[in-house]
């Protein structure tokens, strides 16, 4: 058997703790956020959406951007929450108004121990589904699948003025040198 060496054992003291000052914030976009994850497990709920012009953007650029559509005002006990939403047609506003209370209060007492004081939500629309997929689509995508097209399209346009500068290369060199020695 091997011999294990000789470590010297400290007692176990209490170490009484020190008065360390400092305090804890979060930024607005942290709770947003908080909230923004936290949404997404909630039946019926197929958007926050920050309304005319932040839905624009949506659509404009594909983004995965949680915390849009979401305002809060966060102090240094609370929080307080505004949102504008989009309901899926026929499920139970009253129902998932409910659950988002509690989402958000529950996650974000959690994560950072502070009291959720106030949820206004307001339905700024309802969708089916299929309308909703469908709106989901962004101009970002059809430009994609425009320049797809129009990037074949100018690729032989390219490839055309490429032959027509080489042909007009090749006769102002036969231009320029000299036809006798």
């Amino acid at each position: 058997m091997e011999k294990q060496p000789n470590v010297p054992v400290v007692p176990n003291k209490e170490v009484a703790p020190k008065h360390i000052t400092g305090e804890l914030t979060f930024d607005d976009k942290v709770i947003q956020k908080i909230i923004g994850i936290a949404l997404e497990e909630i039946d019926g709920l197929l958007t926050v959406d920050g309304g005319f012009f932040s839905n624009l953007a949506e659509k404009l650029v594909n983004t995965d951007n949680v915390t849009s559509g979401i305002s809060t005002e966060v102090g240094k006990k609370q929080v307080a929450v505004d949102m504008d939403v989009v309901v899926e047609y026929g499920k139970d506003i009253k129902k998932i108004y409910d659950e988002v209370k509690e989402v958000i209060s529950r996650e974000v007492g959690n994560m950072t121990h502070l009291d959720v004081i106030e949820v206004n939500v307001n339905v700024a629309d309802i969708k089916s589904k299929k309308e909703y997929e469908e709106d989901s689509e962004t101009v970002q995508d059809k430009v994609t699948d425009a320049a797809s097209t129009a990037g074949s399209y100018i690729s032989k346009q390219t490839a055309k003025a490429k032959r027509g500068v080489d042909k007009g290369v090749n006769e102002i060199q036969e231009r320029t040198e000299p036809r006798v020695e």
